[in-house]
Protein backbone atom coordinates (compact mmCIF):
# COMPACT_ATOMS: atom_id res chain seq x y z
CA UNK A 1 0.00 0.00 0.00
CA UNK A 2 2.67 2.46 0.84
CA UNK A 3 4.32 1.72 -2.49
CA UNK A 4 1.10 2.56 -4.44
CA UNK A 5 0.39 5.64 -2.28
CA UNK A 6 3.61 6.58 -3.22
CA UNK A 7 3.50 6.10 -6.93
CA UNK A 8 -0.08 7.80 -6.44
CA UNK A 9 1.83 10.96 -5.42
CA UNK A 10 4.21 10.62 -8.66
CA UNK A 11 0.95 10.58 -10.78
CA UNK A 12 -0.73 13.52 -9.33
CA UNK A 13 2.54 15.75 -10.11
CA UNK A 14 2.64 14.74 -13.71
CA UNK A 15 2.85 18.66 -15.41
CA UNK A 16 4.61 18.41 -18.36
CA UNK A 17 5.49 16.03 -21.62
CA UNK A 18 8.71 15.19 -21.38
CA UNK A 19 11.50 17.18 -22.88
CA UNK A 20 15.05 17.40 -22.77
CA UNK A 21 15.88 21.08 -22.83
CA UNK A 22 18.23 23.53 -21.82
CA UNK A 23 16.21 26.33 -21.48
CA UNK A 24 16.00 27.53 -17.83
CA UNK A 25 12.79 28.99 -16.88
CA UNK A 26 11.72 32.53 -17.55
CA UNK A 27 9.87 34.51 -15.65
CA UNK A 28 8.35 37.86 -15.96
CA UNK A 29 7.04 40.30 -13.81
CA UNK A 30 3.93 41.94 -15.79
CA UNK A 31 4.38 46.14 -15.39
CA UNK A 32 6.42 45.92 -12.51
CA UNK A 33 10.26 45.94 -12.15
CA UNK A 34 12.49 43.03 -11.84
CA UNK A 35 11.80 40.83 -8.38
CA UNK A 36 13.76 38.49 -6.35
CA UNK A 37 10.95 36.24 -4.73
CA UNK A 38 10.84 34.19 -1.65
CA UNK A 39 12.02 31.17 -2.80
CA UNK A 40 15.20 33.19 -4.62
CA UNK A 41 14.04 33.01 -7.67
CA UNK A 42 14.35 36.05 -10.13
CA UNK A 43 11.40 37.60 -11.84
CA UNK A 44 12.55 39.71 -14.80
CA UNK A 45 11.13 43.26 -15.43
CA UNK A 46 8.04 43.43 -17.88
CA UNK A 47 9.34 42.72 -21.06
CA UNK A 48 8.45 41.30 -24.53
CA UNK A 49 4.96 42.81 -24.51
CA UNK A 50 2.92 44.36 -27.07
CA UNK A 51 0.03 46.76 -26.13
CA UNK A 52 -1.37 48.17 -23.08
CA UNK A 53 -0.09 50.06 -19.91
CA UNK A 54 1.39 49.16 -16.88
CA UNK A 55 -0.07 49.93 -13.17
CA UNK A 56 0.62 49.23 -9.30
CA UNK A 57 -1.87 48.98 -7.56
CA UNK A 58 -0.89 49.08 -3.75
CA UNK A 59 -3.07 46.06 -2.38
CA UNK A 60 -2.74 43.72 0.63
CA UNK A 61 -2.31 40.67 -1.18
CA UNK A 62 -3.85 37.08 1.22
CA UNK A 63 -2.35 33.84 1.04
CA UNK A 64 1.12 34.33 -0.25
CA UNK A 65 4.45 34.91 0.68
CA UNK A 66 4.85 36.80 -2.20
CA UNK A 67 2.39 40.05 -2.21
CA UNK A 68 4.34 42.10 -4.68
CA UNK A 69 3.83 39.76 -7.59
CA UNK A 70 0.17 40.49 -7.87
CA UNK A 71 0.59 44.65 -7.07
CA UNK A 72 1.94 45.26 -10.06
CA UNK A 73 0.14 44.30 -13.45
CA UNK A 74 -0.22 45.28 -17.19
CA UNK A 75 -3.99 45.60 -19.13
CA UNK A 76 -5.32 46.61 -22.21
CA UNK A 77 -8.91 47.58 -23.50
CA UNK A 78 -8.18 45.94 -27.13
CA UNK A 79 -5.66 42.55 -27.37
CA UNK A 80 -2.29 42.34 -24.95
CA UNK A 81 0.36 40.23 -26.47
CA UNK A 82 3.33 38.87 -24.87
CA UNK A 83 5.47 37.14 -27.43
CA UNK A 84 9.05 35.31 -25.23
CA UNK A 85 11.63 33.78 -27.12
CA UNK A 86 12.31 30.21 -26.27
CA UNK A 87 13.86 27.17 -27.62
CA UNK A 88 11.52 25.21 -29.28
CA UNK A 89 10.29 22.19 -27.22
CA UNK A 90 7.49 21.10 -24.06
CA UNK A 91 6.53 24.01 -22.00
CA UNK A 92 3.89 24.51 -18.60
CA UNK A 93 3.14 27.99 -18.43
CA UNK A 94 1.76 29.45 -15.44
CA UNK A 95 -0.03 32.91 -15.71
CA UNK A 96 -0.77 34.78 -12.16
CA UNK A 97 -3.53 37.28 -11.37
CA UNK A 98 -5.45 38.93 -8.65
CA UNK A 99 -8.19 41.76 -8.91
CA UNK A 100 -6.70 44.49 -7.10
CA UNK A 101 -8.68 47.22 -8.89
CA UNK A 102 -11.46 47.95 -6.16
CA UNK A 103 -14.03 49.22 -9.01
CA UNK A 104 -14.22 45.88 -10.65
CA UNK A 105 -14.34 43.54 -7.63
CA UNK A 106 -17.57 41.97 -8.31
CA UNK A 107 -19.00 38.91 -10.66
CA UNK A 108 -18.76 39.71 -13.84
CA UNK A 109 -16.60 43.14 -14.26
CA UNK A 110 -13.61 42.20 -15.65
CA UNK A 111 -13.72 39.11 -18.19
CA UNK A 112 -10.99 38.18 -20.75
CA UNK A 113 -9.71 35.33 -22.98
CA UNK A 114 -6.43 33.16 -22.96
CA UNK A 115 -4.65 31.72 -26.10
CA UNK A 116 -0.90 30.32 -26.42
CA UNK A 117 0.42 29.68 -29.61
CA UNK A 118 -3.18 31.61 -31.50
CA UNK A 119 -5.27 28.30 -29.57
CA UNK A 120 -7.75 28.78 -26.94
CA UNK A 121 -6.75 28.21 -23.35
CA UNK A 122 -9.03 29.69 -21.00
CA UNK A 123 -12.26 31.30 -21.64
CA UNK A 124 -14.13 33.85 -19.90
CA UNK A 125 -11.65 34.30 -17.61
CA UNK A 126 -13.55 36.40 -14.30
CA UNK A 127 -10.42 36.35 -11.68
CA UNK A 128 -12.71 38.17 -9.02
CA UNK A 129 -15.28 35.45 -9.56
CA UNK A 130 -12.44 32.27 -8.88
CA UNK A 131 -10.53 34.18 -6.35
CA UNK A 132 -12.44 36.83 -4.98
CA UNK A 133 -10.78 40.44 -4.13
CA UNK A 134 -7.10 40.99 -3.32
CA UNK A 135 -6.02 37.34 -4.01
CA UNK A 136 -3.89 35.06 -5.89
CA UNK A 137 -5.34 32.77 -8.44
CA UNK A 138 -2.70 31.22 -10.70
CA UNK A 139 -3.69 29.11 -14.07
CA UNK A 140 -1.55 26.96 -16.00
CA UNK A 141 -1.39 25.24 -19.02
CA UNK A 142 0.81 22.84 -21.81
CA UNK A 143 2.08 24.73 -24.76
CA UNK A 144 4.52 23.33 -27.38
CA UNK A 145 6.96 25.71 -28.65
CA UNK A 146 7.71 25.87 -32.63
CA UNK A 147 9.30 28.91 -34.25
CA UNK A 148 11.13 29.74 -31.13
CA UNK A 149 8.61 31.83 -29.49
CA UNK A 150 5.63 31.62 -27.34
CA UNK A 151 2.90 33.88 -28.18
CA UNK A 152 0.77 34.55 -25.02
CA UNK A 153 -2.45 36.40 -25.58
CA UNK A 154 -5.26 37.42 -23.48
CA UNK A 155 -8.57 39.23 -25.01
CA UNK A 156 -10.84 41.38 -23.23
CA UNK A 157 -15.01 40.08 -23.09
CA UNK A 158 -15.83 42.76 -20.57
CA UNK A 159 -13.71 45.40 -19.33
CA UNK A 160 -9.83 45.18 -20.05
CA UNK A 161 -7.56 41.99 -19.49
CA UNK A 162 -4.83 41.89 -16.98
CA UNK A 163 -1.82 39.75 -16.46
CA UNK A 164 0.09 40.51 -13.08
CA UNK A 165 3.20 37.58 -13.64
CA UNK A 166 3.70 35.04 -16.37
CA UNK A 167 6.35 31.98 -15.46
CA UNK A 168 7.27 30.14 -18.53
CA UNK A 169 8.74 25.96 -17.41
CA UNK A 170 10.82 24.10 -19.64
CA UNK A 171 10.51 20.13 -20.03
CA UNK A 172 12.80 18.65 -17.66
CA UNK A 173 14.97 15.52 -18.01
CA UNK A 174 14.33 14.48 -14.12
CA UNK A 175 12.32 11.08 -13.80
CA UNK A 176 9.82 9.67 -15.70
CA UNK A 177 6.66 8.23 -15.76
CA UNK A 178 5.16 6.02 -18.45
CA UNK A 179 1.52 5.52 -18.61
CA UNK A 180 -0.07 2.98 -21.05
CA UNK A 181 -3.03 2.19 -22.07
CA UNK A 182 -4.80 -0.53 -24.08
CA UNK A 183 -7.59 -2.27 -24.75
CA UNK A 184 -8.64 -5.61 -23.70
CA UNK A 185 -7.89 -6.82 -27.24
CA UNK A 186 -4.53 -5.44 -26.49
CA UNK A 187 -4.99 -2.80 -29.22
CA UNK A 188 -3.57 0.69 -28.17
CA UNK A 189 -6.06 3.53 -26.87
CA UNK A 190 -6.55 6.42 -28.75
CA UNK A 191 -6.84 9.77 -27.23
CA UNK A 192 -6.16 12.27 -24.67
CA UNK A 193 -4.85 12.47 -20.73
CA UNK A 194 -5.52 15.04 -19.09
CA UNK A 195 -4.77 16.36 -15.95
CA UNK A 196 -6.41 19.01 -13.39
CA UNK A 197 -4.53 20.61 -10.12
CA UNK A 198 -6.24 22.72 -8.01
CA UNK A 199 -6.05 23.96 -4.77
CA UNK A 200 -7.37 27.30 -2.66
CA UNK A 201 -4.77 29.42 -4.21
CA UNK A 202 -4.21 27.67 -7.62
CA UNK A 203 -5.91 26.42 -10.82
CA UNK A 204 -4.09 24.31 -13.46
CA UNK A 205 -4.57 22.27 -16.32
CA UNK A 206 -3.18 20.70 -18.98
CA UNK A 207 -3.32 17.13 -21.16
CA UNK A 208 -1.31 15.18 -24.01
CA UNK A 209 -2.21 13.31 -26.30
CA UNK A 210 -1.07 9.24 -26.49
CA UNK A 211 1.27 7.89 -28.94
CA UNK A 212 0.77 4.29 -29.82
CA UNK A 213 -0.85 4.78 -26.52
CA UNK A 214 1.64 6.01 -24.29
CA UNK A 215 1.81 9.06 -22.45
CA UNK A 216 5.70 9.67 -21.41
CA UNK A 217 5.55 12.54 -18.67
CA UNK A 218 8.44 14.57 -16.59
CA UNK A 219 7.92 15.00 -13.04
CA UNK A 220 8.10 17.96 -10.62
CA UNK A 221 9.57 16.13 -7.74
CA UNK A 222 9.07 19.74 -5.93
CA UNK A 223 5.67 20.92 -6.24
CA UNK A 224 6.20 24.20 -5.22
CA UNK A 225 7.93 24.25 -8.52
CA UNK A 226 4.43 24.84 -10.19
CA UNK A 227 3.33 27.17 -7.54
CA UNK A 228 1.85 24.10 -5.26
CA UNK A 229 2.20 25.65 -1.48
CA UNK A 230 -1.37 24.43 0.24
CA UNK A 231 -3.60 20.99 -0.15
CA UNK A 232 -4.54 20.16 -3.41
CA UNK A 233 -6.52 17.80 -5.33
CA UNK A 234 -5.44 16.65 -8.50
CA UNK A 235 -7.80 14.73 -11.04
CA UNK A 236 -6.52 12.82 -14.21
CA UNK A 237 -8.28 11.41 -16.62
CA UNK A 238 -8.36 9.88 -20.06
CA UNK A 239 -10.37 10.69 -23.15
CA UNK A 240 -11.06 9.03 -26.25
CA UNK A 241 -11.54 10.46 -29.49
CA UNK A 242 -15.15 10.48 -29.35
CA UNK A 243 -15.02 12.03 -25.73
CA UNK A 244 -15.61 9.01 -23.71
CA UNK A 245 -14.11 9.10 -20.15
CA UNK A 246 -12.16 5.86 -20.09
CA UNK A 247 -10.19 5.99 -17.05
CA UNK A 248 -10.34 8.76 -14.31
CA UNK A 249 -8.26 9.14 -10.68
CA UNK A 250 -9.17 11.85 -8.22
CA UNK A 251 -6.54 12.64 -5.35
CA UNK A 252 -5.93 14.65 -2.22
CA UNK A 253 -2.42 15.45 -1.39
CA UNK A 254 -0.33 17.37 0.88
CA UNK A 255 2.67 19.02 -0.73
CA UNK A 256 4.67 18.46 2.74
CA UNK A 257 4.62 14.77 2.61
CA UNK A 258 5.38 14.39 -0.97
CA UNK A 259 9.04 12.93 -0.94
CA UNK A 260 10.19 11.35 -4.61
CA UNK A 261 13.78 11.99 -4.61
CA UNK A 262 14.81 8.34 -4.69
CA UNK A 263 12.03 7.51 -7.78
CA UNK A 264 13.76 7.33 -10.87
CA UNK A 265 11.15 6.20 -13.42
CA UNK A 266 8.36 4.15 -13.58
CA UNK A 267 5.64 3.08 -15.92
CA UNK A 268 1.97 2.00 -15.57
CA UNK A 269 -0.20 -0.40 -17.44
CA UNK A 270 -4.14 0.07 -17.97
CA UNK A 271 -6.66 -1.84 -19.28
CA UNK A 272 -9.53 0.19 -20.21
CA UNK A 273 -13.19 -0.86 -21.97
CA UNK A 274 -13.87 0.52 -25.10
CA UNK A 275 -16.98 2.27 -25.63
Amino acid sequence: MRKFLKFCSFLALVALPAAAQTQPPVRIRCGGPSYTDSRRQVWHADQYFNGGTAYSQAATIAGTADPALYQDYRYDSQTLTYTVPLQNGAYHVNLYFAETYAPLQRVGARVFNVKMQGNPVFSNVDVFSEAGANAPLIKGSDVTVSGDKLTIEFDNVVQNSEINAIEILPGTSGPLLTLNFRYPDGSPVNGTLNYNITSSLLSMEGGQLLSNGQATCALFANPSALGISVQFQAQLSLVDNKGNILWQMTLGLNPAQVNLADVQSSSLNVIVQKM
